[in-house]
């Protein structure tokens, strides 16, 4: 069990328009919608942070994310490194789309602890919604409070610190190193560059030296905050504000991390255990971990089940962690799987070209992003489809077939070098390989880049 001191963060959940935003302000007196498009538009686009006090003392942070379908990555980025959720149902709609599209991710990203709450009971009677919550979450308890009355905030905290005092201890890191995913970068006047994130693992203080993953390039931590509070030291499971000495604004972004140098390793090829999917994964995917996605290819990783993603990004991972998997069009969340150790690729056909050195150009990850999964799923059957009928394919030939420039049809060849769809040969030309069962050995057709 936590200590009454242990930090706990808690990541809100739930569909567009139910009330997360409002309970948030409710339970700490923070109105987390900051940006005037926000404000103007009346919908939560970035994350939102606050801290809660709760009866028993213990520290607690919410992360309050956006419920439109359209800010889904922002979501699954705040989500990262939080113990337990925050689930909010309108009593006006009960579960909708978002609401089980939320509860996926939570499932992938194993995050089993939380509690629901009824809202906009003073609208439509709460019973249907609380019938649903309890379909969809099991064993979570319920809370039925109108966020428009002024004592909604009292049942909530009491559940919100009932549950956290029987949440375990997080599970050791395999890596000793203090590990923050950025979720946001921006500079302070006088202060210099600050990142925020959830510290995922280890300890992190004033004067300690950090890599920014994946460049690798060191800073020194000037200075820490926790919910505006200045802190020479802080834990796993707080909501850290790191001021970075000496690292200039556009070196940090969202989607990077802070770890001891050396301490992580940026991959392009993952071999994970899936988790709980929804149907079968096709052969493209986005894969989400910490505040980064990524599309990638899957394949089988070996005969015990695992399967083996190529990613056009790398992702900063360690064994044990875990990814979402969505479709293509980002509309639906297809699972979760639990990082193994990173493969060595090393001795694998190809290894001359291997995925970091394909997607240093910039064309290929930029239209490996721009289109989606789904339709490099559907280039990949076009280039095998006019290998088996006519043996070999053209540059001119893949550009014409797809009805793109030159130089679009020479980034599509690069990100399936890349992805391990083909393999580049000295002479500029590709090598198609196997699917996975297609046996042992690449087929030596060419894919010709003249």
């Amino acid at each position: 069990m936590l200590s009454g001191t242990a930090p706990v963060t808690v990541g809100t959940a739930g569909h567009v328009d139910h009330g997360k935003t409002a309970l948030v302000a409710a339970l700490t007196g923070t109105d987390t919608d900051r940006l005037a498009q926000e404000k103007a538009r009346g919908l939560s686009i970035e994350l939102g942070f606050a801290a809660v006090a709760l009866p028993s003392g213990r520290p607690m942070s919410l992360i309050d994310v956006p419920g439109h379908e359209r800010f889904i990555r922002t979501m699954v980025a705040g989500a990262t490194g939080i113990d337990a959720y925050l689930m909010v149902i309108a009593a006006t709609e009960g579960v909708r789309e978002q609401t089980v599209e939320h509860a996926r991710i939570l499932d992938a990203l194993g995050v089993a602890a939380g509690v629901v709450v009824i809202t906009k009971t003073d609208l439509a009677p709460p019973g249907a919604a609380v019938t649903q919550a309890r379909e969809l979450l099991p064993g979570a308890p319920v809370v039925a409070c109108p966020p428009e009355l002024s004592a909604r905030g009292a049942p909530v905290r009491d559940a919100l610190d009932a549950m956290a005092g029987r949440l375990r201890a997080r599970a050791a890191k395999p890596l000793p190193s203090p590990i923050l995913h950025v979720d946001r970068s921006f500079t302070v006047a006088g202060a210099g560059t600050v990142v925020t994130g959830t510290l995922v693992a280890g300890a992190l203080a004033v004067g300690d030296r950090v890599a920014v993953y994946p460049a690798g390039g060191e800073a020194r931590v000037r200075g820490l905050e926790v919910h505006g509070t200045t802190v020479e030291r802080a834990v796993a499971g707080q909501r850290l504000a790191v001021n970075l000495a000496r690292v200039p604004r556009d070196a940090v972004q969202r989607g990077d991390a802070l770890a001891a140098p050396g301490a992580l390793r940026a991959a392009f090829v993952l071999d994970v255990a899936p988790g709980t999917l929804h149907g079968e994964l096709p052969p493209q995917v986005h894969v989400h971990h910490g505040t980064r996605v990524t599309p990638a290819r899957v394949g089988r990783g070996g005969g015990d089940g695992r399967l083996r993603l190529r990613c056009v990004r790398p992702l900063l991972v360690a064994p044990g962690d875990a990814v979402v998997l969505r479709d293509g069009a980002g509309r639906r969340t297809l699972g979760g799987a639990v990082v193994l150790a990173p493969p060595d690729t090393s001795r694998e056909a190809g290894a001359a070209d291997p995925p970091d050195q394909a997607l240093r150009r910039p064309a290929a990850l930029g239209l490996a992003e721009r289109v989606g999964p789904a339709e490099l799923t559907r280039v990949e059957a076009e280039i095998r489809g006019a290998i088996a009928r006519d043996g070999c394919l053209t540059l001119p030939g893949l550009r014409d077939r797809l009805g793109v420039s030159r130089r679009e049809a020479k980034a599509m060849l690069d990100y399936f070098d890349a992805v391990g769809v083909t393999r580049r040969r000295p002479d500029d030309s590709r090598v198609l390989r196997n699917r996975p069962g297609e046996g042992a050995g690449d087929r030596r057709i060419d894919v010709c880049a003249s």
